[in-house]
């Protein structure tokens, strides 16, 4: 059973939690520099962003339905949002990361897209993402136990 729901601790002490969204399937969070929450929804197949008191939030990644077009997501994951709010997004089963500039309709892809596999081209339910400040990407290729750039 899941609970479904993203919640906030107080810094102080672990006594005073509050349920901030709920009714989502979110497998990773990230926040940037001006405290917009992003959420990425496995269910829903999509990355939404929020404002601190929203519980509706703004698609920012996909909001087409599971597929594996520019503008869709199958199973997204781990997230990193860049310093221009750009999101990166694990999309698991489409074995690639994208990147959704801030106001994008659609995705590029920036590692994987060619299908499954262990070539250097290719990835396999990647994982986790982190962009350094020179905007390479490094990718932990869960499939294939590497971390790639």
């Amino acid at each position: 059973m899941k609970n479904r729901r993203v919640m906030r601790w107080s810094r102080r002490n672990d006594i005073n939690q509050e349920t901030i969204l709920d009714n989502i399937d979110c497998t990773q969070l990230a926040m940037d520099d001006q405290r917009f929450l992003y959420v990425s929804d496995c269910q829903m197949h999509e990355v939404r962003r929020y404002q601190m008191g929203d519980t509706q939030g703004t698609v920012v990644a996909s909001g087409n339905g599971q597929g594996n077009h520019l503008n869709q997501l199958y199973y997204p994951t781990y997230l990193f949002v860049d310093r221009d709010q750009s999101v990166y997004v694990s999309d698991t089963y489409n074995h690639r990361v994208m990147k959704w500039v801030k106001g994008a309709t659609e995705g590029i892809v920036v590692a994987g897209g060619r299908g499954m596999g262990t070539d250097w081209t290719q990835l396999s339910s990647p994982n986790a993402i982190i962009v350094d400040q020179l905007g390479r990407v490094y990718v932990a290729d869960l499939g294939n136990h590497r971390v790639v750039r």
